[in-house]
């Protein structure tokens, strides 16, 4: 019972480091600095995973620091987006244990789309309902504190797309 206790703790602990990360880039206007915060946090949220044995998500989340290194470098990339995407099922495959796994899927999935894909205000829409799947994710695996966190991402980055919105229309109106 103690090792459970421990897993639990450390989960819980390392998902507030991913937490901190996570809200310092979604609050920033910069995608460059969002994908650098997220690469970091992604792998606290891979070990947090870990710790609560949900293997898809730890999985995926381990594939997700690949996925901005690239992304990073390698901007609307099809052939890297299809590469990470065929990765991303093959993880899932690999570590599936049921149902439970499928907000974890669908978050690395849409994710990878929309990173690759995307930029502004959409890349932040996709990523938003990402985190709603993280969300659910957190909750199946029993981490308070990756619930909490992917909430708040996604509440910061709701906050950042408008913040976004309004700076653009105060351009085009001040020209």
């Amino acid at each position: 019972m103690e090792e459970i206790g421990l897993s639990w703790l450390l989960g819980q602990g390392v998902s507030l480091v991913a937490l901190a990360l996570c809200l310092l880039g979604f609050a920033s206007k910069r995608d460059d600095k969002l994908f650098v915060l997220l690469l970091f946090a992604n792998v606290a949220f891979a070990a947090q995973f870990a710790l609560f044995e949900s293997w898809v998500a730890a999985g995926i989340s381990a594939l997700i620091v690949v996925r901005i290194a690239l992304v990073r470098r390698f901007p609307r990339q099809r052939a890297l987006m299809l590469a990470m995407l065929a990765a991303t099922l093959a993880v899932a495959a690999l570590t599936w244990s049921g149902p439970r796994d499928i907000p974890a899927l669908a978050a690395g999935l849409l994710g990878t789309w929309g990173m690759f894909m995307l930029r502004g205000i959409a890349m932040r829409a996709a990523l938003a309902v990402a985190a709603l799947c993280w969300i659910i994710s957190n909750v199946l695996a029993g981490s308070i504190g990756g619930t909490l966190a992917e909430s708040l991402i996604f509440v910061t980055n709701v906050i950042t797309i408008l913040r976004l919105r309004r700076d653009a229309r105060l351009r085009y109106i001040h020209g």
